[in-house]
């Protein structure tokens, strides 16, 4: 009976601990709500209106390829947005230096051509500056 009983209490306790680091979680996510509604803009392509091409789905798999193998780009890099459509490519979300900004339009510029790469990147700000 003290068995079952020091069991439930462990399963309890790691329950509660359990439960304390999902809400934990949930509270430090980034809110990219902003940035969200500005790319679903009228005049802002999206990723979801971009055809199925063969040679603009090639452009932005050869340029996100591109951009995941560069270890040194930080999740917000790897996780832009690149949308081609006739093959015009558009770049848009959060990176966290002008140097990733740069890195990223140059691998784009690379696959797609300097005439053909559209760079709406923004700069995020520091954690601790939110």
């Amino acid at each position: 009976m003290k068995r079952i009983l020091t069991l439930a209490g462990a399963f309890a306790l790691g329950l509660t601990v359990s439960i304390s680091g999902v809400a934990q979680q949930q509270t430090d996510r980034p809110d990219n709500t902003g940035i969200n509604v500005r790319d679903r803009g009228q005049n802002s392509p999206t990723a979801d209106q971009q055809k199925d091409k063969q040679n603009d789905l090639k452009m932005t798999q050869d340029i996100r390829r591109s951009i995941v193998r560069d270890k040194s780009l930080s999740t917000y890099a790897h996780n832009v947005k690149i949308i081609t459509q006739n093959g015009m490519v558009t770049l848009r979300g959060p990176v966290r230096s002008q140097e990733e900004k740069g890195a990223i339009e140059a691998k784009a510029t690379e696959v797609a051509g300097v005439k053909h790469v559209k760079s709406e990147l923004q700069i995020a700000p520091e954690k601790n500056q939110q």
